[in-house]
């Protein structure tokens, strides 16, 4: 066995080199310019929602209250008439990346503590490098990217949206588990 503290370098470079490699896909490749779409006409449907005054948060439109509503006559008209959306609102302000950016690389240093968790228990001091590279490349396959695909399954993302996700998980558990591999104690 090998304690979690121990795998705290590969860890942290792992969490280092995936915030490297995400960066380079989104800002340098522009590999996911694509992937949302601005509305028709936007300035006129943002100035019908404006009065709204819609609080940030997570919305569905129709909404029901229950399955039951949903079967209902009068919600299945709702559907039909359209439009049916699933909305996002975000505060008011300018869009700041850094909170994103922190949330983003610390998310990666649990995937990275995840896996080092998992492979640490699992294979002892001086494991053959494949062995580690197996078990911390299926762990961080997973926590970057099979949840991805819930957004497409259940609130209508675009497969392309998710494909790309998960790609892109690949490559970030293929640097995470070659950085383990070739730190490991």
């Amino acid at each position: 066995m090998v304690s979690v503290f121990s795998l705290v370098l590969p860890i942290v470079l792992s969490a280092v080199a995936v915030f490297l490699l995400s960066g380079l896909f989104h800002m340098v490749l522009r590999l996911h310019r694509n992937e949302v779409r601005g509305v028709p006409d936007e300035d006129r449907v943002r100035d019908a929602l404006r009065p709204f005054a819609i609080p940030p948060g997570d919305y569905v439109l129709p909404h029901a209250d229950d399955f039951r509503e949903m079967g209902t006559p009068e919600f299945v008209e709702k559907t039909k008439r359209g439009p049916v959306a699933f909305l996002t609102v975000f505060p008011n302000e300018p869009f700041a990346m850094g909170k994103s950016l922190i949330q983003w690389f610390v998310y990666s240093l649990i995937v990275g503590a995840f896996a080092a968790y998992a492979a640490g228990s699992g294979l002892g001091p001086g494991a053959e490098g494949g062995e580690v590279f197996r078990l911390v490349g299926a762990v961080s396959f997973a926590g970057y990217a099979l949840g991805v695909a819930q957004a497409s399954i259940w609130w209508g993302r675009r497969w392309i949206y998710t494909l790309g996700a998960i790609a892109d998980g690949a490559a970030y558990a293929l640097v995470t588990a070659g950085l383990f591999a070739w730190l490991w104690p």
